[in-house]
C-alpha cells in the first residue's frame, strides 16, 4: 500500500491488512493531530488498509 504522508513524502508498505491507526502509531504520528483518507474517502482510523490501498495523510492545522 501506499502512504501519503503530509509532507507530500510517500512511503511504500507491505500488502498485509492492517488497521490505520496501527499505521499513524508507526509513523509516529497522533491519530488526533491529522485527518485520514483510503482512496480519496475520509475513514476512522479503525478501518483496515491493505494491497492497493492509497492511504493520505493530512495535517489538521490549527489557530485562528
Amino acid at each position: 500500500m501506499q502512504v501519503i504522508l503530509p509532507d507530500k513524502t510517500v512511503v511504500t508498505r507491505g500488502d498485509d491488512p492492517v488497521p490505520i491507526e496501527s499505521i499513524l502509531h508507526d509513523l509516529g504520528i497522533l491519530p488526533a493531530s491529522v485527518i485520514v483518507l483510503k482512496n480519496g474517502k475520509v475513514v476512522p482510523e479503525d478501518v483496515i488498509a491493505s494491497g492497493d490501498d492509497q492511504i493520505r495523510i493530512i495535517r489538521i492545522a490549527h489557530g485562528g
